[in-house]
């Protein structure tokens, strides 16, 4: 494990119930970083979605993979932590599979162009060796 979840509360400002990484497995400087969320029946989304079937809503599937952008973005250009991370764009997202509670997220992102600011990333997220959703990611930093 390259950072723990309280080295990532370091860099992030997000916090519970959204900051959604918990490790950062891998990173690869100015290619790819590979981070994880443990999925349990504590989230509170559950609650809502869906009452007896629980599943991990896509859209914080997306939001994790950004988060895990994040950090490579604060540990590879030295984004300050005085800056705060906005989405400029999701491209071609796609869900594959449902993510629920025991489920251990694994999010892989490769850096495909950085220009002028702007990240521009590949997103895989899987469950195992399942692919259970991917998506284009744009994101930009701003001054808190």
């Amino acid at each position: 494990m390259v950072l723990n979840t309280q080295q990532i509360m370091e860099m992030l400002p997000h916090r519970y119930p959204f900051l959604l990484v918990d490790s950062i497995l891998e990173i690869e400087e100015g290619k790819r970083i590979v981070g994880a969320k443990n999925v349990t029946i504590n989230e509170p989304f559950f609650q809502g979605h869906f009452p007896g079937h629980p599943i991990m809503p896509g859209v914080l599937i997306i939001e994790a993979m950004a988060q895990v952008g994040g950090v490579f973005a604060m540990m590879t250009d030295k984004v300050g932590t005085d800056k705060v991370t906005y989405f400029a764009g999701i491209d071609n997202a796609r869900f594959r599979k449902p993510v629920v509670p025991g489920d251990v997220l694994r999010m892989e992102l490769e850096l495909v162009n950085c220009k002028r600011g702007l990240y521009c990333f590949k997103g895989k997220a899987f469950v195992g060796e399942t692919l259970v959703a991917e998506a284009d990611l744009k994101a930009t930093f701003a001054d808190r």
